[in-house]
């Protein structure tokens, strides 16, 4: 059976995920790096403490098969463009590199739709280049996982956010065709559809959109 190491585990995505990877037969450990203990306890579970900056002396403890990052902040907790950098380029660079660097042979990635490193978008140009900074590690399999909407209830009230939310409701049904990309998917789902991508691994590299992971959800 297989370690997993997951970074995010106390995000919208990242905590399904979690539930997901211990729950699974594959796994007889997964090592979770956070920034705070965890409200979750399992046989399987490795909890460490730990951010960007102490990631470097974790390092001899984060040996595993597989990675899974689903680190990410918003600009209204992280209006500071370089401190967004940092934690939606730079932690999950770091992670891919000491993993790698420990034997993992796969990389799970959550980035978004439309991540493009040539995008004068600040938001999409940071995905679009840890995607190809992280491809370049040259993982045996890359898996890089690009969510428009992410629909489902947050333990955060955001009022805003549950307005467009809302409205994407409505809109999915009518994103059809190449614009498919673009439907939303639950943060349970998106979590589901990584833990199911993982395996089947046969490609060096593959990118996954809505329909790509609503595939995966069929399984």
């Amino acid at each position: 059976m297989k370690t997993a190491l997951l970074f995010g585990a106390t995000g919208f995505i990242g905590s399904h995920l979690l539930q997901d990877l211990l729950n699974s037969p594959d796994y007889s450990r997964v090592i979770a790096v956070a920034r705070k203990p965890l409200a979750v306890s399992h046989p399987k579970l490795t909890v460490l403490i730990g951010d960007l900056a102490s990631l470097p002396a974790l390092k001899p403890q984060l040996v595993a098969d597989e990675v899974f990052i689903a680190l990410g902040t918003t600009r209204k907790h992280t209006p500071d463009e370089a401190e967004y950098y940092k934690i939606d380029h730079d932690y999950p660079l770091l992670a891919a590199e000491i993993g790698k660097a420990n034997g993992a042979r796969s990389v799970f990635l959550v980035t978004a739709v439309g991540a493009n490193a040539g995008s004068g978008m600040f938001y999409v140009r940071t995905k679009g280049e840890v995607e190809r900074d992280i491809l370049a590690l040259d993982f045996d399999h890359t898996h890089i996982f690009r969510p428009s909407m992410i629909l489902g209830e947050r333990d955060e009230d955001r009022p805003r956010e549950r307005l467009i939310i809302s409205i994407w409701r409505v809109l999915n049904p009518l994103l059809v065709g190449s614009a498919n990309r673009y439907r939303g998917l639950t943060g349970n789902e998106i979590a589901h559809a990584i833990a199911k991508a993982a395996r089947h691994q046969t490609e060096k590299v593959r990118i996954y959109h809505w329909k790509e992971m609503a595939a995966l959800l069929q399984t």
